[in-house]
């Protein structure tokens, strides 16, 4: 058994979403989150820079004695995953080859649809996993990079988000997709107009699910689940606005969310 904490990152709080199923899945595991919501969005930004961010916060994450990291960021995960591997003797686990595998196992027609950043859009990550696993699957990336900013001002109801999901979605439901794959940790905060848009005839795929049980897999294996039975009390830190992130927080976990610490990230 292993009561250290497990650390989870992404850009903002878009990662809350894989944070809640970890919680959900694992409610004796500690959790110490990082959001870079000082630097948020990576989408745009050039993959070696992402590579760089990712580096420090796995460093940040390492002096609060982790035994594993998941990048609960796709953008990140994509040009990051191999570096922090090759980098660090604890396990790191990213969201896109647990997507990728639940997205492959779910569609009935072969047909899926990928919405994610630019970022992870261009690093052609998805349709390399997804073919991977059955070659003759057809894949269908569309980057929606207005998404991430609607969420982190919290309109994830308003008309104008609605009409932005018709925009991107309806390109893809003109595909004949039968599966989408919400390949941002961001967007299942979108999930009710999403649902709604492309209709109960396209199963949505939420990367957090398959990425948490991958999660548990690699704990069992190393028998390094936390054998402590009494309620884990975790840890959240930001590069933004602390005030921001808990009240953003407190509306995605089901649990009270204490005050978030600021961390000078940089100077990891």
């Amino acid at each position: 058994m292993d009561n250290r904490p497990i650390g989870v990152f992404d850009s903002g709080v878009g990662g809350l979403t894989v944070f809640r199923e970890i919680s959900r899945r694992l409610p004796n595991e500690k959790v110490v989150y990082f959001g870079d919501t000082a630097r948020v969005p990576y989408g745009d930004r050039d993959p070696a820079q992402v590579v760089d961010f990712s580096r420090q916060i796995v460093r940040f994450l390492r002096t609060r004695d982790v035994k594993a990291v998941v990048i609960a960021c796709n953008t990140a995960t994509a040009p990051s995953l191999p570096h922090l591997r090759a980098e660090n003797d604890i396990p790191i686990i990213g969201v896109i080859e647990p997507g990728a595998r639940g997205a492959a196992a779910a569609t009935r027609n072969g047909r899926i649809g990928v919405i994610a950043t630019a970022g992870t859009i261009k690093s052609g990550q998805y349709p390399k996993h997804i073919l991977g696993i059955n070659p003759e699957l057809s894949v269908f990336p569309l980057a929606c990079p207005k998404f991430v900013p609607l969420i982190e001002a919290g309109r994830t109801h308003d008309p104008e988000t609605a009409a932005v999901v018709h925009e991107y979605l309806s390109q893809l439901t003109a595909e004949g997709i039968d599966t989408l794959v919400l390949g941002c940790t961001h967007y299942p905060l979108l999930r009710d107009l999403i649902a709604a848009e492309v209709g109960d005839g396209v199963t949505l795929v939420d990367p957090a699910v398959e990425t948490t049980l991958e999660l548990m897999r690699t704990l069992r294996e190393a028998d390094a689940e936390n054998g402590t039975l009494a309620t884990p009390r975790h840890e959240y830190y930001v590069s933004g606005d602390p005030a921001f992130f808990r009240d953003f927080a407190e509306k995605v976990l089901p649990c009270d969310v204490p005050d978030a610490e600021k961390t000078d990230i940089e100077k990891y």
